[in-house]
């Protein structure tokens, strides 16, 4: 790929980009500030424009303000490594089960960059495109086992590990502003799942583990996945019985401990228990308004408005299917829109619960050795058990989904922009409110 103006301001630190910005000269460069020569980057966002439809000076304030901004997701990924296909097949060929290959496919779209040069390169191209300073990672699986919920953040830690400084684990909003003033990003772990051993001896025995998977750097936690657990009812479930006593007595531990509790994946009216119960701020990390379109996977407004009253905040995810109506930009807009006007500005973010996944993934998919029948040894999740969903009869769209793609967060800001917000709005929107959240639940 040439090295142009454009391609060059893409893989500058953050800082770097923002003080470019005031360098360039206002002509045909400045005209398409936005493209970074990486045709994955670029396509969703000729999508996005063409929805938004904004004039060159909204562009320009959006660049400037997106990056000299705090910019912190409430919860996602960062972008995803390519697998190595070889490696792959080498374990293929050597006997390794289905769980084996899995472990393999997910440790190495996590953490390849830390070995790899081409990966580590497509990882902060696309970093440093979005202009995202942090990263609420998605560290656990949808679960409580701690064996299953530590492998995710073992591949995180080895990322941070192997890529720092110029990626880092952080724990406090501190170390988040460091981040941004030296143009530096950084990943700060939510661990999916409250860790429970399962013995059931006593609710102080049964809970011992969150403050060892807050020692390990877990700052935040769901309470439910989809499905019912020992602490409430899921997004997923057909009855919505609330949190359970065990479930309160989780939230007291959080509270105690400094970990974010997080009902994105909850039921309403556990999402709604779990808000009067807690005595630090709390959130709804990726999540939609059921008020603009009504989807289980969403929050109504009674259930916004008690997370609201803890001073915690709701994060609006890029998933089609949640955001209803196109399901594209102008929709992630309305939900957007809802929460700051109903309810304040300090209580609204985006958690895009969606990643950039390196353009060299299906050359590497492409590598590897199929089974008899044709299919991939990695297998599909169509199976597993936290995807029970209800059924709906949303139909999305490619435009859709491109239009709200990660890397299209200078969009996001756009979109505010165009939506008239003031820049202390969007300041609080983009990061601000995640970091009063993190600095808000931290303890001595």
């Amino acid at each position: 790929m040439p090295l142009t103006r454009r391609s060059l301001l893409s893989q500058l630190p953050l800082a770097t980009v923002a003080s470019s910005f005031h360098l360039q000269v206002r002509g045909q460069e400045s005209k398409e500030l936005w493209r970074t020569g990486n045709p994955t980057i670029d396509k969703p966002r000729e999508i996005a424009l063409g929805l938004l439809k904004p004039t060159q000076a909204q562009i320009e304030r959006a660049w400037e303000l997106h990056f000299g901004s705090v910019v912190f997701e409430s919860y996602g990924f960062a972008p995803r490594f390519a697998v190595d296909g070889e490696k792959i097949n080498e374990a293929i060929r050597e006997g390794a089960s289905s769980a084996e290959l899995a472990d393999l496919r997910e440790s190495m779209t996590m953490s390849r960059g830390t070995s790899n040069e081409r990966e580590r390169q497509e990882f902060f191209q696309a970093f440093h495109a979005a202009g995202v300073t942090c990263v609420f990672q998605n560290a656990g699986e949808e679960g409580n086992d701690p064996l299953r919920l530590i492998k995710r953040l073992a591949h995180f830690t080895k990322a941070t590990d192997g890529m720092k400084p110029a990626l880092s684990k952080v724990t406090t909003a501190e170390e988040i502003r460091a981040l941004k003033k030296a143009g530096q990003v950084g990943l700060c772990f939510t661990g999916n799942g409250v860790p429970l051993h399962m013995d059931w001896e006593s609710v102080r025995d049964e809970l011992r583990y969150v403050r060892i998977f807050h020692e390990l750097g877990i700052r935040m936690m769901h309470l439910t996945y989809n499905r019912r657990n020992p602490m409430g009812d899921g997004a997923g479930e057909p009855h919505d019985g609330g949190l359970s006593d065990f479930g309160h007595a989780a939230v007291t531990e959080m509270n105690k401990l400094g970990v974010i509790v997080d009902v994105a994946h909850s039921g309403w009216q556990t999402a709604e228990d779990a808000a009067k119960a807690s005595t630090k701020p709390m959130v709804a990390s990726h999540t939609s308004c059921a008020a603009v379109y009504k989807h289980f996977r969403g929050k109504p407004d009674t259930a916004i408005r008690a997370i609201c009253d803890t001073d915690g905040l709701v994060g609006m995810c890029c998933i089609p299917r949640f955001l209803g109506g196109k399901g594209d930009i102008t929709a992630l807009m309305d939900h957007l829109d809802h929460v700051i006007k109903t309810f304040g500005p300090q209580y609204a973010a985006i958690g895009c619960d969606i990643s950039y996944t390196s353009r060299f993934e299906k050359e590497e998919r492409a590598k590897i050795l199929r089974r008899p029948d044709g299919s991939s040894p990695l297998g599909g999740a169509e199976d597993r058990w936290e995807h029970l969903w209800p059924k709906d009869d949303f139909v999305t769209t490619p435009q859709a989904e491109q239009s709200i793609a990660w890397t299209n967060w200078p969009l996001f800001t756009l979109g505010m922009i165009m939506r008239g917000h003031s820049d202390e709005t969007i300041q609080k929107v983009l990061g601000g409110n995640m970091l009063r959240v993190l600095k808000a639940n931290a303890v001595s």
